[in-house]
This record gives structure tokens, sequence and C-alpha cells, in this order.
């Protein structure tokens, strides 16, 4: 049995619209074994994965990895049929709340962002984000943790979109300098951050410590605007952190990141501060 026995996917969220899916993917395997002529064990066994794991996925309590389709699809000859599912079950494993946010930032065409408490989702190295999942307490299982770095840095696909979205990110400078995961962990995300800054669609912003008097105190902000001239934003401090698409709500929470915006060091000297922050590492 290998020791990946465990990561064949992930467990189906209740409620979850994509549970459907998981569970005809689940019959579909069943009857492709059954027609290969192989029981559970031998299906395990040629796999690699434990029989439980494989009678999760038959039922549709587990959600294949695109790659165990991939190899269940040659193994049991189901020419393709298996393989037809791996996009969807590549989408299927992030909790729904993570593809929502990842369907919306794929169509957004501005990308406004302000971090407080660490490097925003779409910033982090996968180094940096199981450092974070990992000092989640109570602690993530394994499994929820390798899903959500696996979500976070899914949504990072945005980078190679095109056409390409304007994407304005603002740091609080406290989150460039908490050496989370250890300060190699830091060294390596400060220069990930210098790599990303340098893309022409991107600008990079510190919000120095000692700006006291800046509108962000109420915490993140996050502002989509979309082609059709749509918005949608969220801030944990406005509107009891729910969504928002009123235009009037919306005017708020761009004011406020405009502020913030102007208050925060010039593109360069922000870059110029995570030169001098990787120097003092």
């Amino acid at each position: 049995m290998s020791e990946g026995v465990d990561e064949a996917g992930w467990d189906v969220e209740p409620g979850d619209e994509i549970e459907s899916i998981v569970q005809a993917v689940g019959r579909l395997l069943k009857v492709c074994r059954e027609a290969a002529g192989m029981t559970v064990p031998e299906l395990a066994e040629a796999m690699g994965y434990g029989e439980d794991m494989i009678r999760k996925i038959e039922r549709g309590a587990r959600i294949p990895r695109p790659e165990f389709l991939d190899k269940a699809d040659t193994l049991l000859k189901a020419q393709g049929h298996l393989r037809a599912f791996m996009e969807d079950m590549r989408k299927a494993r992030y909790p729904k709340k993570v593809r929502e946010l990842a369907e919306l930032e794929g169509r957004a065409i501005d990308v406004l962002l302000y971090s407080t408490l660490h490097i925003h989702g779409l910033l982090q190295t996968e180094e940096y984000a199981r450092a974070m999942f990992g000092v989640h307490r109570p602690a993530h299982s394994p499994d929820v943790l390798e899903a959500g770095v696996a979500a976070r840095t899914a949504r990072q696909a945005i980078f190679e979109r095109t056409p390409m979205p304007e994407l304005s990110f603002v740091q609080e400078q406290v989150t460039l300098e908490r050496p989370v995961g250890g300060a190699m962990v830091l060294r390596r995300q400060l220069e990930h951050l210098l790599e990303v800054a340098e893309r022409p669609n991107v600008e990079f912003q510190v919000m120095p410590t000692g700006r006291w008097d800046h509108p962000g105190l109420n915490g993140p902000i996050e502002l989509l605007r979309f082609a059709d001239g749509t918005a949608i934003g969220r801030s944990d401090g406005a509107f009891n952190g729910r969504p928002i698409q009123d235009p009037r709500q919306l005017r708020i929470l761009e004011l406020r990141y405009g502020i913030i915006r102007a208050q925060a060091l010039p593109p360069e000297e922000s870059l110029a501060f995570i030169e001098q922050a990787l120097g003092e590492l």
C-alpha cells in the first residue's frame, strides 16, 4: 500500500452542489472496474491506494484527484470516460467558497486588495500558505491542510490570464516582517513578492505601521470590478463582513481603499522596503 493512501482526493462537503457529479464519477469508476473484471482489493493494489479509499470514491464520498482518474482510466481501459471528468474533479476538490471566489477573480478586470494580518493569498508561496494553514487552531487534519494549500495556490492562475487584469495590492508593513514559517520561508516569500511586483499589471504598495490615521483599521478590503461595469466588494469591518454589490456601499469601500492607496508607500519605495527587509533577514 502506497504512503499516499490518503491522497486520492478529499471528502465532499455536505450540501455542495458538486456532490452529484462526484457521485456520478464514483458510479462510473465502479462500472469500469466491474467491466474490467477487477475487485476492489485488486484495483486498490494496482492503484497503490487502500481498499477503503476506493470504496469511498465509488460511493461518492471522496473527490478523486485528476491524476487518480487518469491512472484508473488507463488501468481499467475506460477509453477516456474517466479522464473526461478530470477537470470537473480538479475544480470539485476545492471548497465551494474558494471555487466561487476563483470564478469571480477569473472574471474581474480590476482587483483591489488590502491585507492587514498576513500576505494576501494571491501572493503567497506554497511554503508560506502551508505555514499559514499549519498554525490554525484547532489544527487542520493533513487532508484539510493540503486541500487549503492547493486551493490557495490554484487561485494564482489569475496572473496567467489573458487579457491581464489590473491588480493592486496594499500590505500592512507587519505582514512583511512576521516570520510565518520561519526566516527562510519569509525570505522566499519576500523574493516572490519582488518577482510578482515586476509584472506590468501589478501595483504593490506597503502601508507603514506608523500611519495610524488611515481608514483600514477595521480590516482587509477586497474589491473586484467586472467588464460589464458591475463590481463586488467585501471588508471585515463593513456591512457585517458580507459581500456587497450595491453601488452606494461599494463607493464607501472604494473611498477607503483610495485613501489607503494614497497613504501607502509608492510602488518604488515599497519594493525598496522589501529589499531592505530581505537584507535584514
